[in-house]
């Protein structure tokens, strides 16, 4: 498990790095790798991390799902958008494991998505082989 720090209420996190920190050690040639957000207001995707593009998804967020848009949950916390947002991502994404790497396409990358920031959240990897 790892934390991802962000400073935006809708930010963009490219974690592989912190994803591949975790896979040291698990002993594991060929498998999964599973990476989790244990959060209802946060997701994790796989994408291309260039920066322009990473933008582009804060923003397609936040049209697609506007902030505060007469939401029956903002009554109670004010944070449905989040909700929303992190329900279109979904909280986990899961990638397979080959000679102990992860087995990623030349442009993929493991994104962290904030939809509900600043804050700072826990990001549990599962391996199996």
């Amino acid at each position: 498990m790892f934390q991802v720090e962000t400073q935006e209420r809708t930010q963009v996190v490219d974690v592989t790095e912190k994803v591949r920190d975790e896979l040291q050690g698990q002993n594991v040639s060929d498998g999964l790798c599973t990476v989790f957000v244990q959060h209802t207001t946060a997701g994790v995707v796989v994408n291309e991390a260039e920066s322009g593009l990473l933008e582009d998804i804060e923003s397609f967020l936040q049209n697609i799902v506007p902030d505060h848009d007469d939401y029956r949950h903002d009554r109670i916390d004010d944070n449905a958008d989040s909700h929303l947002r992190a329900l279109l991502l979904g909280e986990s994404a899961t990638v397979p494991i080959e000679d102990g790497e992860l087995a990623l396409g030349t442009w993929q990358k493991l994104l962290f998505v904030e939809c509900d920031g600043p804050r700072t959240r826990r990001v549990r990897v599962t391996v199996t082989d």
